[in-house]
């Protein structure tokens, strides 16, 4: 059955009406069909949402502060010495604490700027203090042991960064200079930080440039950074602020990340400007979700998706900075049938938590075909690789339960079986993740099954999204025999 576009808009708009917790909203008045010179309306694609974490598909982005605990760091030269020693009063541990009890949750760096009382961190490093604050506060401790209240006064969620008032001043070591910091590859860069939470500690590496698949600039510094030096600062020889430490690679060697200074510049501003710091922080922080998405939206659907051609069938996909595709077969296995994937994601996502990450875009796609197989044998097979139970299914209570639609739908050239799933962000109001899974109805020997995942986008990008998604699935007409 091939259902009109505003029918397949009201059936998704009823199911999301159980996520919103309200009546389902009007089909919107904005959009529009794409249609050329005496051609029918193309019909518009169905909705779909994601399930709470990103799927199979997607790989996990890095998690701020992995590290390989068996790394140790080597030891400083003299001039490292020499500047650790004249550092080591503005450094400090970050401490999250349970409110009950006082027991250690997690623990980061972070440093005095200047001869204020205001200490740089890592967004991640507080990030249990701004999501629970009736759970979890904070502590500072110093290279002397002494120990002292954290107050959060800001955060940066998308460039992971976070100031902190502490109860007492900066000798002025750690400058973060008003203009922009200019840096040479292979400049000597020194990493500070509490690394593993064995001691304060000094690593020296090196600038290598700007990481070019991020969606955020981040500095590659090719020096070790382990698990704990997470919001101490990264400076030159003569000790200006370079960057911040915030994550490192763990299939690499010495391969690890700051954020650049400048973004740390740009949130300090705001802490001078702002009156007093936020009562509640999810507000802000679902504000800067919800500008993310819109420039990762954006930008995927600048210009129309490419498509490849898998077999009959015509995909879209999208290759990008932000975004990588890699392919699979299992041509070579001796098997009764043919599965060819292609697979894009992108390689980072938006750390909110420790068990959650947003801000993601992936899409995939899988080809199966057979001519050995019985129709009906080759029907379950198709059917057992769609996994639609598992489309949203997880339990997890930071976002409502899946709603879900199911329907037959019909692009321009090829008939679809299209489940979509919407599940919204409990702290965050505005905020969903989108899953739309397809599959190919057209014949009884091949078929494509296609998947799109969406991770903290509005409600009406994921509409969006889902819609040019869709709309770009095909199949070849099959051409004319000349007799």
């Amino acid at each position: 059955m091939r259902l009109p576009p505003i029918a397949i808009l009201i059936c998704f708009a009823c199911a999301l009406a159980a996520v919103r917790g309200g009546a389902a909203p009007a089909a919107p008045k904005n959009v529009a069909t794409v249609q050329g010179a005496g051609s029918k309306p193309a019909p518009q694609p169905p909705l779909v949402i994601p399930p709470a974490t990103p799927p199979a598909t997607t790989p996990p982005a890095p998690g701020p502060g992995e590290t390989d605990e068996t790394t140790t760091l080597p030891t400083p030269s003299t001039a490292a010495q020499q500047l650790y020693s004249a550092a080591r009063s503005d450094l400090l541990q970050i401490r999250m604490l349970l409110k009950n009890g006082r027991s250690q949750s997690t623990v980061g760096s972070g440093f005095l700027v200047g001869t204020s009382n205001l200490v740089l961190t890592n967004y991640h490093v507080v990030s249990q203090m701004a999501l629970d604050p009736d759970v979890f506060s904070g502590e500072y401790v110093d290279t002397d042991g002494k120990t002292g209240p954290v107050e959060l006064l800001a955060v940066d969620v998308l460039h992971d960064l976070a100031v902190v008032r502490v109860n007492r001043a900066g000798t002025g070591f750690f400058q973060v200079p008003d203009h922009p910091v200019r840096l040479t590859q292979g400049q000597s860069l020194y990493s500070l930080g509490n690394p593993l939470d064995l001691g304060f500690a000094i690593s020296e590496g090196a600038y290598n440039g700007v990481v070019m698949r991020s969606f955020y600039d981040q500095l590659i510094f090719t020096g070790p950074i382990n698990s704990g030096m997470s919001g101490g600062p990264s400076v030159t020889a003569s000790g200006t602020v370079a960057g911040v430490n915030v994550s490192k690679r763990l299939d690499g060697e010495s391969v690890s990340f700051l954020v650049p200074v400048r973004y740390a510049q740009e949130l300090l501003r705001k802490v001078a400007a702002q009156p007093h710091p936020p009562k509640n922080f999810n507000p802000l922080i679902a504000q800067q979700l919800l500008a993310h998405q819109r420039d990762m939206i954006d930008r995927l659907l600048a210009d129309p998706l490419t498509i490849k051609t898998m077999g009959p069938y015509h995909v879209p996909v999208r290759e990008s900075q932000q975004l990588r595709c890699w392919g699979r077969s299992n041509f070579r296995l001796e098997a009764e049938y043919t599965g060819d994937s292609v697979s894009c994601a992108m390689e980072v996502a938006v750390y909110v938590s420790d068990t959650q990450q947003t801000g993601h875009v992936s899409m995939s796609h899988l080809y199966l075909r057979s001519a050995a197989m019985h129709p009906l044998q080759f029907a379950l097979l198709a059917s057992g690789r769609f996994s639609v139970d598992r489309a949203g299914a997880s339990r997890d209570v930071r976002l409502t339960r899946p709603s879900c639609t199911e329907q037959f739908v019909h692009t321009a050239t090829l008939p679809l079986r299209a489940v979509t799933c919407v599940r919204a962000y409990r702290k965050f109001a505005g905020l969903y993740n989108f899953t739309l899974l397809t599959a190919s109805t057209d014949d009884g020997r091949a078929s494509l099954q296609s998947r799109l995942d969406l991770a903290g986008v509005s409600f009406e990008n994921g509409l969006r999204t889902t819609r040019a998604f869709l709309s770009a699935l095909g199949r070849s007409r099959p051409q004319a025999v000349r007799r």
